[in-house]
């Protein structure tokens, strides 16, 4: 047995095999070669990334589930890199907040029904705030949520494109290898009118060892690219859940939800307290020029009168 082993693994027949091998057959090897360190530089990478994402996002979902205001982690200013949901968190955050700034929607704090009855954390948190957005600024809210979901989708599938490579073409290019050796080799062998099993060898082994290669790089290609495709898939879908769920919590504690009747009330009273102010303003300057009048009510007769002609 062990003489059948050791031929099969002896490190001298893929020398002799590519010392013999042809110039396109080095040539094809030399290229698979290639793809395997850019195939492998994407799977130690790729390894990193999805690792450290997938430890961030845990940490980061366990921080914002502790939170009912969908602002707290930003205010205590938490970070937590790497993980693709807190990019996206930050982007929405900085647009509601962006939002609240520019088109703020002032609301008076609406009391508890029953104080002896809890109403829950995050119904509470949204009676007591008293600038909120409105549905126009929500969707652009929304938008950026959205774009903010398919940019990281794109960074976790960057690189990927190496990988697929590898795993369907490193295989037909070192049969083209194999193919192209196997050819010349015959070629050969018809010019030298030697068809003998010691004229064949050299030439046939020197080709399949580009088969070898391309099977080399597109077997770990391929337990790589289905790993990391079935993580970057479980992170995705992660995303968009928590993109929703982002919003849904944006939208019931930050967006004005009053009855039309209600905002026209209010509108009405501000605009008559406008209007009252605005004619305080213009009675001052009327009061100031009337005739002036000692403190018993009584016309001043010190005033000069004017004398008849």
């Amino acid at each position: 047995m062990t003489t059948l082993i050791h031929p099969l693994f002896a490190a001298n027949a893929a020398v002799y095999a590519i010392q013999n091998a042809t110039t396109e057959g080095k040539i094809t090897v030399i290229v698979l070669l290639v793809l395997s360190l850019f195939s492998w530089t994407i799977i130690i990478t790729k390894f990193r990334q999805l690792n450290i994402a997938r430890k961030a996002t845990k940490k980061f979902f366990a921080a914002y589930t502790s939170t009912r205001d969908p602002l707290d982690i930003q205010r205590r200013g938490e970070e937590f890199d790497g993980a693709p949901a807190y990019q996206l968190y930050v982007r929405g955050a900085d647009e509601l907040a962006y939002q609240l700034k520019n088109n703020p929607v002032p609301v008076q704090a609406a009391p508890r029904l029953n104080p002896l009855v809890s109403d829950g954390n995050t119904d509470h948190l949204a009676r007591s705030v008293t600038t909120k957005i409105s549905m126009a600024s929500f969707e652009a809210v929304k938008v950026i949520l959205e774009e903010a979901a398919g940019a990281e989708a794109t960074s976790l599938e960057k690189g990927m494109i190496v990988l697929s490579t590898a795993v369907a073409g490193g295989p037909f290019i070192g049969l083209l290898g194999t193919v192209w050796g196997v050819m010349s080799t015959f070629a050969g062998i018809a010019e030298s009118k030697a068809a003998t099993l010691t004229a064949m060898a050299p030439g046939v082994a020197a080709a399949l060892v580009a088969t070898v290669t391309g099977l080399l790089v597109a077997i770990p290609a391929m337990f790589a690219y289905n790993f990391m495709v079935t993580t970057i898939r479980h992170i995705t879908q992660e995303l968009d859940g928590f993109a929703s769920r982002y919003a849904n919590q944006i939208e019931h504690v930050y967006v004005d939800h009053r009855p039309l009747a209600d905002e026209i009330r209010v509108a009405n009273d501000r605009l008559a307290v406008q209007i009252a102010g605005a004619l305080k303003d213009q009675k001052t300057p009327l009061a100031c020029g009337v005739n002036q009048q000692n403190p018993n009510g009584t016309a001043d007769t010190n005033t000069p009168r004017a004398k008849p002609l």
